[in-house]
């Protein structure tokens, strides 16, 4: 069968699979009141059934292991130690969805959850620095990798606040690593991108502003882990890959750190929910949803061309995300000023 036929058909049956697994979890969660009830930081107004993002994980590693079972070019050790980690952590966050989990077991999950994917899939090496030179990572390549993972898994999370913000990141960096596992020769990169994003494009048919659903920290927790489990993935054949997975979700990654720091800075509370992230700031200046949404897929597409095109050229597009980053904070800012006059 042609690769191209073979691929779109496995993207249609996910994007189907996907959309009718959502709208049986939406129902589902509205008899079972599993809702999100709006309070003082929330982002929507009425209450909505969450949990959506389960169909994502269910689709993404169904179709996923019948392609591996089938192609003897794919890793079962690495898909089953993926499979694994995801499970733990999309465990976790759908007990939390339904009813709230200490942080610290979270955490404690997401931390085995890493660790249980790292022993199938390995741990970053090196990193790719300008001028066509790597740096070694030595002994710390472990622990970075751990807090790439946990990170990524949590920054996902965080970032999940308004309609259509975590599945159209979804759908930019799967469509990402679905082409650079296609150009890299990476098939298991290359297929698991491809079913996130068509995963995702079927959850945001219900999630685009006015959302019908949310995510929830089932969906946004597993997407965060696999794409930072797809990074350690694509760089064990080049160190270049993990610029490349920064690049493809670097506006939820700049959101967050700059967050952090910033509530850091005036010693707020960082573990306490909040709504103090540069996009839930932009929809509180008076910007809807789906205008911020719209932003921030398309910073992202920023990093998806690069990470495409611009392997050689990675001092100038860091620049360009650099502008790109502080062109959103300083507009954020703009408008936050303007709704003060």
């Amino acid at each position: 069968m042609n690769t191209f036929i073979y691929m779109g058909a496995l993207a249609l049956m996910a994007v189907v699979a996907a959309s009718l697994g959502v709208a049986i979890i939406r129902r589902w969660a509205g008899r079972a009141r599993m809702l999100d009830v709006p309070n003082e930081r929330s982002s929507h107004t009425r209450p909505t059934p969450r949990g959506g993002g389960l169909a994502i994980v269910v689709v993404v590693l169904v179709v996923a292991w019948i392609v591996t079972l089938n192609n003897p070019a794919f890793s079962q050790r690495a898909m089953a130690a993926l499979t694994l980690g995801a499970l733990l952590i999309a465990g976790v966050s759908w007990r939390d969805d339904m009813r709230p989990v200490p942080f610290w077991v979270r955490l404690l999950v997401h931390g085995l959850g890493a660790c249980v994917a790292m022993t199938g899939i390995g741990i970053i090496r090196k990193i790719a620095i300008p001028f066509g030179m790597d740096l070694p990572l030595g002994w710390l390549g472990f622990p970075l990798t751990l807090v790439w993972i946990v990170g990524l898994t949590n920054a996902y999370n965080f970032m999940d606040g308004i309609d259509g913000i975590a599945g159209g990141q979804a759908v930019v960096a799967g469509a990402g690593w679905a082409i650079l596992g296609w150009i890299g020769g990476q098939p298991m990169v290359g297929i698991m991108g491809l079913l996130i994003a068509a995963a995702s494009i079927g959850f945001l048919g219900h999630n685009w502003p006015p959302a019908r659903i949310f995510m929830g920290d089932v969906g946004s927790a597993f997407l965060g882990f696999s794409f930072a489990a797809l990074t350690i993935l694509a760089s064990q054949s080049d160190p270049i890959f993990v610029l490349a997975g920064i690049a493809l979700i670097w506006p939820f990654i700049f959101d967050t750190v700059f967050t952090f720091f910033r509530r850091l800075y005036r010693g707020e509370k960082v573990w306490v929910a909040h709504r103090s992230h540069l996009y839930q700031r932009l929809v509180i200046s008076g910007l809807s949803h789906g205008q911020v949404s719209g932003l921030y897929i398309g910073l992202a597409t920023l990093g998806l061309v690069w990470a495409v095109k611009g392997w050689n050229y990675i001092t100038a597009a860091a620049f360009v995300i650099l502008v790109a980053a502080l062109s959103l904070w300083a507009w954020t800012c703009w408008r936050e000023r303007s709704m003060r006059f």
